[in-house]
């Protein structure tokens, strides 16, 4: 049995569909990356999977799936349940999620004091611990900060601490390396696939770099105007696809010295 499972669906928003007839098959510890560019729709899945379709969203045909069991009419209770626990996302710009008057230590002890009843000094510890697990130094220090006080580099290593707290078996990833420097990105771009060997966490993860995608997925969809244009496996999407679409995004991919890191 897939962890995720999305069968067939199509996402509309008043009465206008944005993702036609999507389908996605998610196994334990498996990586897929969703590809295209603004408004395709990767987003809006993801989000859908999650629960958290803004603006009245609704998924109007087909079954989304979480370990068995359609994820299509939770109450906001069984979503508390699971989200977090089971399954969390970390968004892009983590930093830009939190609240700047905040810092980030209050965030994060807030976000644990929500999944289980601990003290505030027990949440803080907890909290330096998961920070220096994901290569953040001085986590105590980090938890005195607010996010404007720390590089983006460090924002979205925040971002995926918290999203990794209580060791998800599902983690979404909403261009998690977009707003980093090339660097930086390779960083977290190796970090969030060591959370598949360390803890055998499963990955979607939505961007818009088919380079990025294919270093670090297992299977590939490539999305346009809300529906899926191409799909396969690494070597498949590097070698073998013959869309046109699929080309222009290698295409676009950067190269250095005229050199192509894919």
């Amino acid at each position: 049995m897939a962890m995720l499972d999305i069968q067939n669906i199509t996402i509309s928003y008043k009465n206008h569909p944005t993702v036609v007839d999507f389908s996605m098959s998610l196994e334990k510890g498996q990586i897929i990356s969703i590809v295209g560019e603004s408004g395709s729709g990767k987003t809006t899945v993801i989000r859908a999977a999650f629960g958290l379709l803004a603006g009245g969203g609704k998924v109007t045909k087909g079954d989304i799936l979480f370990e068995g069991k359609s994820v299509l009419g939770f109450s906001d209770s069984e979503w508390r349940k699971i989200r977090g626990t089971d399954m969390s996302m970390i968004f892009q710009d983590s930093g830009a999620m939190m609240n700047p008057t905040k810092k980030v230590g209050s965030a994060y002890i807030e976000y644990i004091q929500t999944h289980e009843h601990i003290s505030k000094q027990d949440a803080f510890n907890k909290g330096v611990t998961m920070l220096e697990r994901m290569r953040l130094p001085s986590g105590d220090n980090v938890m005195r900060s607010y996010p404007f006080q720390l590089s983006g580099g460090m924002r979205q290593r925040v971002g995926i601490a918290m999203g990794m707290t209580y060791q998800p078996k599902l983690l979404f990833a909403d261009e998690p390396t977009s707003a980093l420097d090339v660097t930086t990105q390779a960083q977290i771009v190796r970090q969030m696939m060591e959370l598949r060997d360390n803890y055998g966490t499963s990955l979607v993860v939505v961007t818009h770099n088919l380079g990025v995608a294919c270093y670090m997925s297992d299977h590939i969809i490539v999305m346009k105007n809300g529906q899926i244009e191409d799909q396969g496996s690494r070597d498949y999407m590097l070698h073998e696809s013959t869309n046109e679409y699929t080309k222009k995004l290698l295409d676009a991919v950067p190269s250095i010295g005229g050199k192509r890191y894919v």
